[in-house]
């Protein structure tokens, strides 16, 4: 069985050598090229199939780009829309990948790679997260992680690009201790109010209750970020403070 088996290889392997050998170069060259940009995309779904949608993004971005696409892709499973054009315009070939979630939109450049993203729901509605400062990031995050976890995930690929060493900064205060906390700085009543998602004047039990469901998803223990993590948890304490 092993050598009929190895004969029919050996019989495969000569007969595309010769299908190659007859084939224009140039129409050989596409059908790598369509090939490759069809394993991109089904790279693509994959990464969406797992959650990972800012690396479904970029694979299916560069699928597109091989296949010489435009940005208008279809509506595809567990994510947003990558209609063409938009707010932030084409680049220069016009290639712009664009993704959405409840409460977050992110566009990708596919020239330059840059990322910009805006903010379609919530208490930043209508701002560009350029304009955002990284408090006012941060409670975004934690009103996604509350409402929107896809959202969540896109913020945390741009964070990736605007703060490229904030993961290591959150591994490197997890391994100080429990005590060990990302450096919050000053934080002023209302910003307090916008990170646990509260209105002004909310009652000890709002607080506490915001506070343990936001702890509950981005707690380190929780495979959240200490970084995050701690401006929660400096939120509580602040409002908290206020009834004492």
């Amino acid at each position: 069985m092993t050598l009929l088996y190895g004969a029919l290889a050996l019989i495969a392997f000569w007969w595309l050598s010769r299908v190659f050998a007859r084939t224009n170069p140039a129409m050989l060259a596409r059908i790598v090229k369509t090939l490759g940009g069809v394993a991109l995309f089904g790279l693509a779904a994959l990464m969406l199939a797992r959650g990972r949608i800012e690396i479904a993004m970029l694979v299916a971005g560069l699928g597109a780009w091989i296949l010489g696409l435009t940005a208008n892709f279809p509506r595809l499973p567990g994510t947003g829309r990558f209609p063409g054009g938009g707010a932030s315009g084409p680049s220069a070939t016009g290639r712009v990948s664009r993704v959405r979630s409840a409460m977050i939109e992110m566009t990708l450049d596919h020239d330059s790679g840059a990322m910009e993203g805006s903010v379609l729901a919530g208490g930043f509605a209508g701002r560009a997260l350029a304009a955002l400062t990284e408090r006012e990031l941060m409670a975004l995050y934690a009103e996604c992680a509350n409402s929107d976890p896809e959202g969540a995930r896109l913020l945390e690929a741009y964070f990736d690009r605007r703060f490229p060493g904030w993961r290591e900064d959150a591994k490197t205060d997890r391994d100080a201790g429990p005590r060990g906390e990302a450096k919050t700085g000053a934080m002023s009543e209302e910003e307090a109010y916008q990170i646990l998602g509260l209105s002004p004047g909310a009652d000890i039990d709002s607080i506490k209750r915001a506070h343990r469901t936001l702890m509950l998803k981005l707690h380190p223990d929780q495979g959240g970020s200490t970084w995050l993590a701690a401006r929660v948890n400096q939120a509580k304490d602040i409002l908290l403070s206020r009834h004492r």
